[in-house]
């Protein structure tokens, strides 16, 4: 019988060729985003790119070279805190960008309109950057620093790229003029929301906890009516140390209506508590 089963090594193969297609694909977002958005609306939010706009208008440098000049160290960094073979990905990352950005430097502007080139620019940098980060990698840079505080800290990218990035965007104030300095932090949040949402999806779930005196009922009819798995925790109350088993209970947001009215119908004394849940990996779910 023929084997049909894949080699291990094939799959790593495969999973790296993938992380790089990532890696060069959101580079290239990022660069033309940087040329047809930024750089002509003098829009400084954030990174090396936002450092390589202000020095492009102050002093005339060519945005290609700053950003190849000041990614050096940074890679350096990357190679020391997130491991070798972080940095030889990053480092495609760390030439590519540059490159593609020095290559589109003669596209026409999509916009003069420095509130739409905020917007679609944040959007189009935090695309290109979720996707790299999807490659378990970066571009160079502070998205690098940012990894690496995202790595030692559990803070979300977008959160800090944000942080870091905060400072340039402040000298571009005073470089340019406050107004172009609101742009810049405008862009600068759209960014970080978009990695967010290219980080985690834009799928959101509750997350239900609930209490009741007919647990039994309450748990069936979530299994059989709504086709969802049912965790039971034991609890004691807080007054009467009594045991007050919870149900836990998570659920896509186009099925939570269906499960209140379901838990009002068996219960309509149940104590529920609902919480977002951002990301769920596990069965009946997106895959890790």
């Amino acid at each position: 019988m023929k084997n049909n089963k894949t080699h291990p090594s094939e799959h790593s193969i495969l999973d790296i060729l993938k992380e790089y297609i990532y890696i060069l694909f959101g580079a290239a977002i990022i660069a033309i985003t940087f040329n047809v958005f930024l750089l002509p609306n003098k829009i400084a939010s954030g990174g090396v790119s936002g450092i390589s706009t202000i020095l492009a208008a102050a002093v005339g440098w060519e945005p290609a070279y700053v950003q190849w000049a000041f990614n050096i160290p940074l890679f350096i960094a990357g190679v020391i805190f997130l491991g070798k073979q972080f940095g030889v990905k990053t480092l495609a990352g760390t030439i590519f960008l540059p490159f593609v950005v020095f290559l589109t430097k003669g596209f026409e502007p999509w916009t003069n309109d420095p509130l739409l080139a905020s917007l679609f620019g944040g959007i189009g940098v935090g695309l290109g950057l979720g996707i790299v980060f999807k490659g378990r990698a970066s571009t160079g840079g502070t998205d690098l620093a940012a990894q690496i505080i995202n790595k030692y800290t559990g803070f979300t990218l977008g959160t800090c790229v944000a942080i870091i990035d905060g400072l340039i965007v402040l000298t571009a104030a005073v470089v340019f003029d406050i107004e172009r300095g609101l742009y810049a932090l405008l862009a600068l949040f759209v960014t970080s929301k978009t990695i967010d949402v290219v980080q985690i999806g834009l799928g959101r779930s509750k997350m239900t906890l609930i209490i009741t005196e007919k647990q039994i009922e309450v748990r069936e009819g979530i299994l059989n009516k709504i086709d969802r798995g049912v965790t039971k925790l034991t609890a004691y109350g807080g007054y009467t140390d009594y045991e007050r088993p919870v149900l836990m209970c998570v659920v896509d947001q186009t099925e939570f209506t269906k499960l209140k009215q379901l838990v009002r119908t068996i219960d309509p004394t149940a104590f529920v508590v609902v919480t977002d849940a951002s990301e769920v990996l596990g069965e009946g779910f997106k895959r890790g």
